[in-house]
């Protein structure tokens, strides 16, 4: 991934504005490459950065950092040989269980995925599966509730990266296990929607393991010259395909060996 930056600071100040307004008011704007159609994904970057320099300055606190696009299909579909990434703070946290207000989301979609806590910093290029396994403290189950602020939910790679890998909410739950007393790649999980089967997998589809999309997020940092704090939650992308979800409905995770994570909508 090449880091060229080609947008001016009045430009990516001017975008990020645009992205955090749709963000915090839940309102669709068009894709920003339709305005900018030279913009590279280093230029995502530098609007994403700006836009967490924001919500700190604002007094959110960064819990960590997820990957998007993490299975091959969804890179095939995006034309893309590379994950996108995205920050988490902690008002995008919810609690397991908990009722889930709407209102504040434009096209909400709930995704499985396993959540790895750090104990050991880490640093790329050239980070590994292996190096990710090193410093993970546990692992638990986690459901993210992606956002896409675009019109109509279109967007390409730029534009995505801009508006956070489309982070809105995640709720992590269930049982936290040390990586080393589970077989990852095979770890089952079924998504239900309001008692009904919506989606299945198993975790292989996240990069064959999901530390290895930690390892490709973790060198993707060193490019943006950051490095992963120990401590952090990472989320290493969905299992299974986004659901659509909306006021009324209920959604229960249920991963195999980590127990299961629910929560419910409301306007």
């Amino acid at each position: 991934m090449s880091m060229d930056i080609t947008l001016s600071r009045e430009d990516i100040v001017r975008l990020c504005e645009r992205v955090e307004g749709a963000q915090t008011r839940a309102y669709a704007i068009p894709k920003l490459t339709d305005e900018f159609p030279a913009m590279t994904i280093a230029d995502g970057y530098a609007v994403q950065l700006e836009l967490r320099r924001r919500f700190l300055a604002a007094g959110h606190k960064q819990v960590g950092w997820k990957a998007g696009l993490t299975s091959r299909a969804k890179m095939k579909q995006m034309g893309v040989d590379v994950p996108s990434i995205g920050f988490l703070t902690d008002r995008m946290a919810r609690p397991e269980n908990s009722a889930i207000s709407t209102h504040d989301l434009v096209h909400p979609r709930v995704e499985c995925e396993v959540a790895f806590v750090t104990r050991k910093a880490l640093q790329g290029p050239g980070c590994t599966r292996q190096d990710v396994l090193d410093a993970t403290d546990y692992v638990l189950p986690a459901v993210e509730i992606i956002d896409s602020r675009f019109s109509g939910f279109k967007f390409d790679l730029p534009s995505v990266v801009a508006d956070n890998g489309s982070s809105a909410r995640f709720v992590g739950g269930g049982r936290p296990r040390y990586v080393e007393d589970l077989d990852l790649p095979t770890l089952g999980v079924v998504m239900e929607k309001n008692g009904e089967i919506v989606a299945g997998a198993a975790a292989a589809a996240v990069l064959g393991h999901p530390a290895e999309a930690i390892a490709m997020l973790v060198n993707i940092l060193a490019e943006l010259g950051e490095g992963l704090p120990a401590g952090s939650f990472v989320m290493s992308g969905g299992i299974t395909e986004a659901i659509p979800v909306k006021a009324g409905d209920s959604v229960i995770a249920r991963f195999q060996e980590l127990g299961s994570v629910s929560m419910r909508f409301v306007e």
